[in-house]
């Protein structure tokens, strides 16, 4: 998963400057475990091994229910809460017990992430103008991430974080789970369990980053991983701030190294 580093320092190609002068760093769901690993708070080897036992858990509660993640681009006007409640009365008319259809990413203003049972996924499609969605698109996903449906994943991610030893950051991370900083060990350890069953709180995450004084500049931005979908989003969410941010591919310096 991608992450991100905002840093005090401009830099023409990545150096060790980044690490020292990092200001805050954050994750996007999993890639928070990458963040974690980039500010001390997690060994690199425990939270591979983390990942693996959560993505595994994960797996099995998406095979659990036939569930997946829906892209919204909504109007002004969208309403995305009673939109969900529409789709899980549908849900009930079907027959299916406490069906779940909730945000689960919290993107950029008018862009969110829908998880839950099929169909009310479906069901929203089908119904997207009347909730002012102007885009819906299916994720290539095979479940609903970030929603209670993950509660199986729970005790074996719990389970693996106590027996990890979790550090004290050595600069500011930001939770998906409140897109606050994480304080200390036990908070680190609290949040990325419930991180499981808690909407990505991106959009929040972003404004927490960059709140400044007006007039302050904002730090230099670095996405490292595969994709650059964090930087569209950051231009999104803060245009000025955007103007710093730089992609660095970890696969492109591999290469690069190799010739």
């Amino acid at each position: 998963g991608p992450a991100r580093a905002a840093a005090e320092a401009p830099l023409g190609s990545v150096s060790p400057q980044v690490v020292e002068r990092c200001v805050a760093a954050a994750g996007y769901s999993v890639g928070e475990f990458a963040a974690l690993v980039f500010a001390g708070a997690l060994d690199f080897a425990e939270a591979l091994y983390a990942v693996k036992v959560r993505a595994e858990a994960m797996q099995k509660a998406s095979e659990a229910v036939p569930s997946g993640m829906l892209s919204v681009v909504g109007r002004r006007e969208a309403n995305y809460k009673f939109a969900c409640l529409e789709a899980r009365k549908h849900c009930e008319s079907l027959g299916i017990e406490n069906p779940v259809c909730t945000v689960s990413n919290y993107l950029f203003p008018d862009s969110r992430v829908i998880a839950g049972h099929l169909q009310a996924l479906e069901f929203l499609q089908e119904n997207a103008r009347k909730y002012y969605f102007k885009r819906t698109k299916m994720l290539p996903v095979s479940g609903a991430f970030h929603t209670r449906l993950m509660e199986p994943a729970i005790e074996p991610l719990a389970e693996v974080l106590k027996s990890i030893e979790i550090q004290k950051p050595l600069f500011c991370v930001y939770s998906n789970v409140d897109g606050k900083k994480y304080m200390h060990s036990k908070h680190i350890q609290k949040l990325l369990v419930k991180q499981v069953v808690s909407p990505v709180l991106w959009e929040q995450t972003m404004h927490s980053v960059y709140e400044r004084k007006q007039g302050t500049e904002f730090p230099y931005t670095y996405e490292v991983g595969p994709g650059n979908q964090l930087g569209a989003i950051l231009k999104q969410c803060n245009l000025k701030a955007w103007k710093q941010y730089k992609h660095v591919d970890a696969l492109e310096d591999e290469e690069a190294a190799e010739t």
